[in-house]
C-alpha cells in the first residue's frame, strides 16, 4: 500500500499510545519540503482525509476499541517543514484543538513543538 502526503486517501499508520491514551493517526512524508503550492495542497488534503476518518465515524466503525479515545494527528517527516507549511499547521492546530485533537510534527524521531523548535518549548 502506498503512503505519504501524495496519497491523501490512505491512512499511513494508526496506533494507540498507551502512555498518553491517544489514538495517533500518523502521516509519513520523508521528502524534502520545497515550499510549493502542490506540497501544501497535498498536506491539506491528507489532513482533511484524516480528520474525516476520525470525526465522521469511520475510525470508530473500523476500530471500536478507539471509541471515546483522544485523537492526535502526527506528521512524521525527514526534514523540518518549510515556513508556509508550518504556518498552515499552526492554523490547523488552532482549529482542531476545538475538537480536542492535537497535532504533532516528528522530524526523524524528534518531536517539534508548536513554536517550531525540536527542543522543548522555551529552551
Amino acid at each position: 500500500m502506498q503512503s505519504g502526503l501524495e496519497h491523501a486517501n490512505v491512512i499511513d499508520v494508526i496506533a494507540y499510545d498507551e502512555k498518553t491514551g491517544e489514538v495517533t493517526l500518523i502521516m509519513r512524508d520523508l521528502r524534502e519540503w520545497d515550499g510549493s503550492e502542490k506540497r501544501l495542497f497535498q498536506l491539506q488534503e491528507k489532513i482533511n482525509a484524516y480528520l474525516s476518518f476520525a470525526l465522521d465515524g469511520e475510525m470508530n466503525e473500523a476500530y471500536p476499541a478507539f471509541v471515546g479515545k483522544a485523537i492526535r494527528l502526527q506528521l512524521d517527516t525527514g526534514t523540518a517543514p518549510d515556513v508556509r507549511a508550518l504556518d498552515f499547521i499552526g492554523i490547523v492546530r488552532e482549529q482542531i484543538a476545538y475538537q480536542g485533537i492535537k497535532f504533532e510534527i516528528t522530524i526523524q524521531g524528534q518531536t517539534m513543538c508548536g513554536c517550531g523548535s525540536v527542543t522543548p518549548c522555551g529552551e
